[in-house]
């Protein structure tokens, strides 16, 4: 494997992990073959573990023979690693590396609705949730907690954000996801009832017996800001509260995503 020392900023070959942005990278090499960057050497080796190509590895002097060694002995005949130092690195970035340790990767061609709900009983729909902590906290909580897959709607985070799968701690590539472009009311088809977590004068409280003797059960969870539109909450066949104390309105939307998981897992 070269072990390639970079020196300055215009290094050939590191533009992936310092010029690009993080839309730049998902069609970086055709419309539906992207690149996405993985931070930290635990959750690259789960990306790998996962099946997922990597590209090329930026790392610290020290990380070669320290937490990137098992990675870089892995593909030890094909694989470019880029190391300097920590100051340049971090200049190159724009950041500090945790772990001192980035992987490009090949993104990979995600499977159809049909095709990961099929055996699935819960799944979750993320619908315009924007912020790609929440999102990562979602997936990890998601995976946690038994869910069987996740559905995105176009309006919400890219779960291979950089910073969403280190917040997941590589949970996006432990459970299967994928966009949804249809609309709530598809996944009927599919023999899923849809629960949307929203305040409303007409929900169900989560702990409802009537939710959790549904067999086939999707748990939509909605926007940072205002929650859930009122067409998708006018689609759900349940809307479904937490009950709050001390006069709380809400939770932060991964917190109720963690708490609603749990409560509606299957028994």
């Amino acid at each position: 494997m070269p072990i390639i020392e970079i020196s300055s900023l215009s290094h050939p070959g590191v533009e992936i992990f310092s010029a690009l942005t993080e839309a730049q990278l998902r069609y970086h090499i055709e419309l539906d073959k992207g690149l996405f960057i993985v931070e930290s050497p635990k959750v690259i080796k789960r990306a790998l573990e996962a099946g997922y190509e990597p590209l090329a590895i930026l790392c610290e002097h020290k990380h070669i023979i320290g937490d990137a060694s098992d990675v870089i002995e892995r593909y030890s005949n094909d694989l470019p690693v880029y190391t300097g130092s920590r100051e340049l690195l971090s200049k190159l970035t724009g950041y500090v590396l945790t772990r001192g340790v980035l992987c490009a990767m090949h993104r990979p061609i995600l499977r159809r609705v049909e095709e990961i709900c099929h055996e699935a009983r819960r799944i979750v729909v993320i619908d315009g949730v924007v912020d790609a902590t929440n999102i990562g906290a979602i997936f990890r909580s998601a995976a946690a907690l038994g869910m069987d897959a996740v559905l995105l709607r176009r309006n919400s985070c890219d779960p291979l954000n950089r910073r969403a799968v280190r917040v997941s701690m590589g949970a996006v590539f432990c459970i299967p996801w994928t966009w949804m472009d249809g609309s709530l009311s598809d996944l009927s088809n599919l023999g899923f009832r849809t629960a949307a977590m929203a305040l409303t004068d007409n929900s169900v409280s989560i702990d409802d017996p009537i939710l959790m003797a549904e067999s086939k059960l999707a748990i939509v969870v909605g926007s940072e800001g205002d929650g859930l539109a009122h067409e998708t909450i006018a689609e759900a066949d349940y809307v479904v509260r937490i009950p709050m104390s001390y006069g709380v309105d809400s939770l932060n939307v991964a917190a109720a995503a963690a708490v609603a998981f749990w409560q509606l897992r299957v028994p």
